[in-house]
Order: structure tokens, then C-alpha cells, then sequence
């Protein structure tokens, strides 16, 4: 039986505890959830037991719009009635606790590198929320070290798992559209824009707490999507910007309150250049004033015998088929259980289990640390190139020879 323990209590675990619960009730018995640790333990309290605790938090997005964040407050006793987790306030206590087997680290993303160095130094094995780490250098040490020790280390990437992730990867690798030319994904404005903290949290505006601003938290989501269906990245070259420097949370009404100064990219445009001569551009940004704008049909695919667009495979011949049923009809019996194992469509379900199976088979789980190393190290080379002027590597990225914008970080945090 494996004993997780859960550091970090925010608005995100409710997702990841949906999908233990979905395991639980297909039969899978080979976890518990014995230790839950955050900062104040009235957020612990929570989580524990339906009809105890404190009151759930209302929701920061509209639950309607699917985003993980607005999933529905779970308790562990949904689920799980035979064990009582202890709570803790420090994640160091927890992990020398002796009561855990492996850690889900769901902090801020500046405890990242901090909980999965001690969890890891301690032989824990290691689920980290996306983004891998604060800084390339960070997220190394953690691979480094897991592979040291003999340790799985995964990272929740929930776009891999999507459906219509898997159909366009899938469609790419078959040849459907021949030989991927062009990809494009991205929007620009929103739910955030202009100036409203993005979901309700001061960090992910400041570049000692978050990293970059949107090019690190929607961007390892891009990277993760550009590489999984498109290819390796080679190069990037982006332009960022800080368009709101100053941001605030809004009531209903729109009346601003605790202002909080910006310190990293609010919008940015970059350019891919991948290992087997495709392109890719990516936009995004929550800032911008008036109508916000998507690019139609994205994300999209252009390849030497067709495309990819709104859901859509268009072929030279002027045929039109839908991808998700042709992808559906077209598995077979090992396919499917690869994609959806146990039938599993959730994606943090289907990550929870990949883990728990790796763990057992000493082997990596698909979305790896070494993976989330890579779309970190794409998503910094959007700030790098935009900081010095040109196109960076990966390579570049992950030697750590291209890192002035990092380098400060990694100075506050003893990295270097």
C-alpha cells in the first residue's frame, strides 16, 4: 500500500483528489492518502471530512468553463474511510514524519525545487504540479536527483491527456496530414484582462514567487502541446511584455481592491522552430483592454497533404472528417487502454494512475520530470530570447548557458 502525502491545500487539490477518487471507484486499491499538509491548518480541515471544517472556497472561474481550478470541493471521505491523514503545517515535518511513501507537491511555485528536494533527499517519490520548478537549474537538480536516488518523479501536465491532445498527436504521427509545416495556438485577452489577479493569486505576478507571468504558467502548457503532437522544439525567439503593471483582485461589479505590483510578462508572441522543420507561433496574454480574441480554428495544423482545425482533419482532395470519432473508432484494444487506462478520460485520474503504475514498475510515468524539464526549459526560452534579442536554443537552455533572467532567481534562491 502506498502512502501519499499532500503538500499544498489550495483551490488545485480539488482536482487532483476528483481524480484519486475516480481510481477508488474503479477498483484500485493500492494507495492511501495519509498526510495533508498547508501552510495554516484551517486549509487541511477543508479537505478531510464532508460536513467538518472550514467552509469549501468559492470558486475563482466559472465551473462550466471545465478548468481544473473550479473542479468540485472533494473530500478525502469521499473516497477514503479507513484511514485518517494527519494534518501538518510544515512540509519538512511531514516528510520526516515516517507516515509517507511519496509526496504530491501542489505549493507555489517557488516551494517547488524547496518540497522536492527534501521529499526526494528523504527517498520519496514525487508528483510536482506543473510548472516542473521555479528555474531550468531548479528543475535539473530535481530530475538529477530523483535518477540519483531511483526515485519517480512525475509532473501533472493535464493538457497530454485531453482527448482532443491525444486525436491531433495521434492524426500527426499516422501521416493524416503528412508532414507538419505549421502549427498555431494561442489567445489574447480574457476572464483576467486587463488587470485582475489571475486566479485570485498574487504569486503568479510576482517573478521571486512565479517565475515569469504567463509564458511559464500557460506556457509550459503550450510547450507540452507543440511537443507532444508537433516535435522537439530547437529554437525559440519571443517578444514579452508587462502591459499591466499594476494588478487587482474585483468584485462582481468590477471595483478593484488589493493592488498588487507586477513584476513579469503579462502577454507574450514567440516563435518555434522545431527539430524537424516545422514552425510554430504561440500568443497569449491577460492583459489587453476591450474584446478579447482567439485565433480561429486554434489550435491548428497545417501539414504537406492538410489540416487540423476546430476538431477538423480538411485533406488537399477537399474530404473533411472529424478527427475526435475517426481517432476513437480507429484504437486498438492496446491503444486504447494506453490512452484511457481502466476507460479513464479524466486526466488527473489518468496521471494519478501512470504515477502509481510507474512507482510499481520502476519505470518513468509519461509525463516525466525529465518532460516537464523540457517544456520548462521551452517556456524560459520565451523570456531568455525576449530578454537578450534573438532566437535561444534548447539545448542552450537546458546547458544553462542562455540564463540572464533566470540567473537572479537562482541567485535569490542559492541555485548558483
Amino acid at each position: 500500500m502506498l502512502r501519499i502525502g499532500i503538500v499544498g491545500c489550495g483551490r488545485i487539490l480539488n482536482a487532483h483528489l476528483q481524480g484519486y477518487k475516480l481510481l477508488r471507484a474503479r477498483g484500485i486499491d493500492s494507495f492511501r492518502i495519509t498526510a495533508l499538509c498547508a501552510r495554516r491548518r484551517e486549509d487541511a480541515l477543508m479537505f478531510l471530512q464532508r460536513g467538518e471544517g472550514p467552509p469549501p472556497r468559492p470558486p475563482v472561474i466559472d465551473p462550466a468553463s471545465g478548468d481544473p481550478l473550479a473542479a468540485p470541493h472533494t473530500y478525502l471521505s469521499d473516497f477514503q474511510d479507513d484511514v485518517q491523514p494527519q494534518v501538518f503545517t510544515d512540509y519538512r515535518d511531514l516528510i520526516a514524519s515516517g507516515q509517507v511513501d511519496a509526496i504530491n507537491d501542489l505549493t507555489t511555485l517557488s516551494l517547488h525545487h524547496q518540497v522536492g528536494t527534501v521529499s526526494l533527499e528523504a527517498g520519496l517519490h514525487l508528483l510536482t504540479e506543473k510548472p516542473l520548478a521555479l528555474t531550468v537549474r531548479a528543475g535539473q537538480r530535481m530530475v538529477d536527483l530523483a535518477a540519483a536516488r531511483g526515485l519517480t518523479l512525475g509532473v501533472v501536465e493535464n493538457v497530454r491527456q485531453a482527448s482532443a491532445v491525444r486525436a491531433a498527436a495521434w492524426a500527426v504521427r499516422n501521416g493524416m496530414i503528412g508532414q507538419v509545416q505549421l502549427a498555431l495556438m494561442g489567445s489574447l485577452g480574457g476572464i483576467w484582462s486587463p488587470d485582475r489577479l489571475v486566479a485570485d493569486t498574487p504569486w503568479r505576478h510576482q517573478r521571486l514567487h512565479g517565475g515569469g507571468g504567463g509564458s511559464i504558467d500557460i506556457g509550459v502548457h503550450q510547450m507540452h502541446w507543440m511537443r507532444y503532437v508537433v516535435g522537439e522544439v530547437a529554437t525559440v525567439s519571443a517578444l514579452t511584455r508587462t502591459l499591466e503593471p499594476v494588478r487587482y483582485r474585483r468584485d462582481a461589479e468590477g471595483h478593484p481592491s488589493d493592488r498588487v505590483d507586477a513584476n513579469v510578462d503579462d502577454t507574450y508572441m514567440a516563435t518555434l522552430d522545431f527539430l524537424n522543420g516545422a514552425a510554430g507561433q504561440l500568443w497569449w496574454s491577460w492583459a489587453l483592454h476591450g474584446a478579447p480574441i482567439e485565433i480561429p480554428g486554434s489550435p491548428a495544423l497545417f501539414g504537406a497533404t492538410g489540416s487540423i482545425a476546430n476538431g477538423e482533419i480538411v485533406r488537399d482532395d477537399g474530404t473533411r472528417q472529424a478527427l475526435l470519432p475517426l481517432f476513437e473508432q480507429s484504437l486498438t484494444s492496446s491503444e486504447r487502454e494506453q490512452f484511457y487506462p481502466e476507460g479513464l478520460r479524466d486526466p488527473f485520474a489518468i496521471q494519478n494512475l501512470d504515477w502509481l503504475r510507474a512507482i510499481d514498475q520502476g519505470r518513468d510515468p509519461e509525463t516525466s520530470g525529465a518532460e516537464g524539464l523540457r517544456d520548462l526549459a521551452s517556456a524560459y526560452a520565451i523570456l531568455e530570447s525576449s530578454a537578450l534579442g534573438r532566437a535561444v536554443s534548447l539545448d542552450e537552455m537546458l546547458s544553462h548557458s542562455v540564463d540572464s533572467y533566470q540567473r537572479p532567481i537562482d541567485e535569490h534562491y542559492g541555485l548558483v
